[in-house]
């Protein structure tokens, strides 16, 4: 069995088409099976009182993430990706020989994402409990990536229900940015097989620090779908690039899934003799880290109508 490497071009192309271009195409001559974008839209901020200042306790302990409004739109707004902007992403990923998939995050927009042509769609991970949008991309698409990080068993297991089980692939993931090797709970793979034929892993390592110690032990551990950040600028040049690889590290991810079970194993020792740290639990609590992004995240857009935010949930 192959993985299956999905580009996440995220905001890495920082509003772009020309940078878009040369990821989908770097992306595609490195092997990849897919090139994702966001359909995250500056306007589709919710304003929340509470994360203007955040909250911390006399002792230090954040309980509330400070993440002002405005310098959030600010920020996003430059990375604004239009619709005619997504349905030219569509067309060059076909002129590039890879498929096209993008996160869906709001109420409503899975119909513009039929029409632009997309071979798959993603939900993010804190969206994972957002039932009205599942169901939304459920009746839309044959192909539907679900992230789980920061989400309940029981969320996940309501999730499944929305879905065929080979309709939904479901990636587990850690809401840690960027996530130790020691927090990665690889085994938590397992315990999503009994939801949907295939699972996989979305990956928020940092190369740097870490090389590709996280893809590659999923990649081992028979992952159907890895995802990661991907760029073809500098680390430094974009907000995600430090979690991101490049096009020969994304190349180097496609050549070790195309080996042996075996030959993985025996590469992945080679370079990480204690990997078994990063197999963790199938089961587990939430880490405080998570809990506070998931917070601030699960709620963070909506759809507008009439000036009133409408929930995914």
């Amino acid at each position: 069995m192959t993985c299956e490497l999905i580009a996440e071009c995220c905001q890495n192309h920082n509003g772009s088409r020309e940078i878009l271009k040369r990821m989908i195409h770097a992306a595609a001559e490195a092997g990849a099976k897919y090139a994702k974008i966001q359909a995250l839209r500056s306007s589709e901020l919710t304003f929340r009182e509470r994360f203007e200042e955040g909250q911390v306790l006399a002792d230090g302990t954040t309980t509330v993430i400070k993440r002002p409004f405005q310098a959030e739109q600010d920020r996003l707004k430059k990375l604004d990706l239009s619709d005619d902007d997504e349905l030219w992403f569509v067309e060059e990923c076909k002129r590039a020989g890879i498929k096209s998939m993008i996160t869906v995050f709001t109420r409503f927009s899975t119909e513009r994402m039929v029409a632009a042509g997309f071979d798959a769609v993603k939900i993010a991970s804190y969206d994972c409990r957002s039932t009205s949008l599942l169901q939304e991309v459920a009746e839309k698409f044959k192909t539907v990536v679900v992230s789980t990080g920061a989400s309940f068993d029981n969320e996940i297991f309501d999730a499944a229900k929305i879905f065929d089980k080979d309709q939904v692939l479901f990636l587990h993931c850690v809401t840690i940015y960027p996530t130790p090797l020691d927090q990665l709970h690889m085994n938590r793979m397992g315990w999503l097989r009994q939801l949907s034929s295939k699972v996989g892993f979305s990956d928020h390592t940092t190369p740097a620090t870490t090389n590709l110690k996280a893809s590659m032990l999923a990649i081992a551990l028979e992952a159907d779908v890895v995802e990661r950040h991907f760029t073809v600028l500098e680390p430094n040049e974009t907000r995600d690039g430090p979690v991101s690889v490049n096009p020969s590290q994304l190349r180097e991810l496609c050549t070790f899934a195309k080996i042996s079970r075996e030959s993985r194993i025996e590469k992945l020792s080679a370079v990480w003799p204690e990997w078994e740290i990063g197999l963790g639990q199938q089961t587990r609590d939430l880490s405080a880290t998570e809990l506070l992004n998931r917070d601030y995240y699960s709620g963070r857009v909506a759809a507008w109508c009439d000036g009133q935010p409408i929930s995914n949930q």
